[in-house]
């Protein structure tokens, strides 16, 4: 008769006596000190915004040098994501163009391709900072007025109208109380804006 098999049920366990578990039932222990597991650590808000910045500059990069790649593996000129009867259509409304050649409204589609493309990173990573994953109007005009690129097109597109508005009634209220505040022309956030007091 084999040791290892029994007919008799092992004795029943005594209590405060170790108890011998099989070798498979749990993993081998790590080395002496070290945790069997990776700690997640605390992040500040700061050091995070910064690590997001850095991801969200980091995908760009990759972007162009994407755009830059698939550029020089262009050799089909027909296909287009853009209408180039309406691109033309635009060059033409400036009354001193009189011809355009043909290649002319094929960069241009590229162009704004890429521009287009651009504009929605750079507002996809505002939204993912404001833990959306959503593209609003309001990441659009935040990545405007983010990059300096973009500075031509502020007055294209504003602002929220009802943060605006609620920033503008947070302005009165604070003149109002006679809290100083900043500069005309000089961003609230600025750490280094020259503020005036209102005469009493």
């Amino acid at each position: 008769m084999d040791p290892t098999k029994s007919s008799t049920p092992p004795p029943p366990p005594v209590m405060g006596a170790p108890v011998a578990y099989p070798p498979a039932a749990y993993p081998p222990a790590a080395a002496a000190g070290a945790p069997a597991y990776a700690p997640q650590l605390y992040v500040p808000p700061a050091a995070a915004a910064a690590q997001q910045a850095a991801a969200a500059q980091q995908q760009l990069q990759m972007f162009w040098a994407e755009q830059y790649r698939e550029i020089e593996a262009t050799t089909d000129f027909k296909n287009h994501n853009l209408p180039l009867a309406r691109i033309k259509k635009i060059m033409k409304a400036d009354e001193d163009v009189r011809m355009i050649a043909a290649e002319a409204p094929v960069v241009f589609a590229r162009a704004c391709e890429m521009f287009i493309l651009e504009l929605t990173h750079r507002g996809w990573a505002h939204a993912e900072e404001n833990k959306r994953r959503t593209l609003q109007k309001s990441d659009i005009a935040a990545a405007i007025a983010r990059t300096e690129v973009f500075d031509f097109l502020v007055d294209i597109v504003p602002r929220d109208d009802a943060k605006d508005a609620d920033a503008a009634a947070a302005a009165a209220a604070a003149a109002a109380a006679g809290i100083p505040r900043p500069a005309p022309g000089v961003p609230a956030t600025d750490p280094l804006a020259y503020y005036y007091v209102p005469q009493q």
